[in-house]
């Protein structure tokens, strides 16, 4: 298998992240910039909105992700810079419910920041997606 959690425990699963991700064979590795709620001007949406900036925020992701020709199944490492963890952790399960469709399930870090790039952003998303060859995906 090309990918592989490491888990030595189970907790992390109600979570749903994994501590680790193992890549074998990889093709390409593609680092994205941390993703906000922004348009295609790169003026903020949702102020206020934390589910609603991590649904755009995501959105932003698959776009950059596309044009590498990568998805957000092919994501092995996700981390999450919000200034309101008690908001991140009342949208997790909604959101969530995306990650888990796209079968998303990366090493994670969480960490809460006293502020973003622009005063209205209350999630980043940074990235890390692996493109694996043809005859391993």
């Amino acid at each position: 298998m090309p990918t592989r959690a490491i888990n030595p425990w189970t907790w992390q699963d109600r979570l749903d992240f994994s501590q680790a991700i193992e890549v074998v064979g990889a093709e390409a590795v593609v680092y994205c910039a941390g993703q906000v709620s922004v348009d295609a001007d790169g003026r903020p949406l949702h102020a206020g909105d934390l589910q609603a900036q991590f649904h755009c925020a995501l959105d932003n992701l698959e776009r950059v992700l596309g044009g590498a020709g990568l998805a957000l199944g092919d994501v092995v490492r996700l981390n999450y810079y919000v200034t309101d963890i008690a908001a991140f952790h009342a949208a997790s399960p909604i959101v969530g419910a995306r990650l888990q469709a796209a079968r998303c399930k990366p090493a994670s870090t969480l960490l809460r920041v006293a502020g973003l790039a622009l005063p209205e952003l209350m999630i980043e998303i940074e990235a890390t997606a692996v493109r694996l060859p043809r005859e391993l995906a």
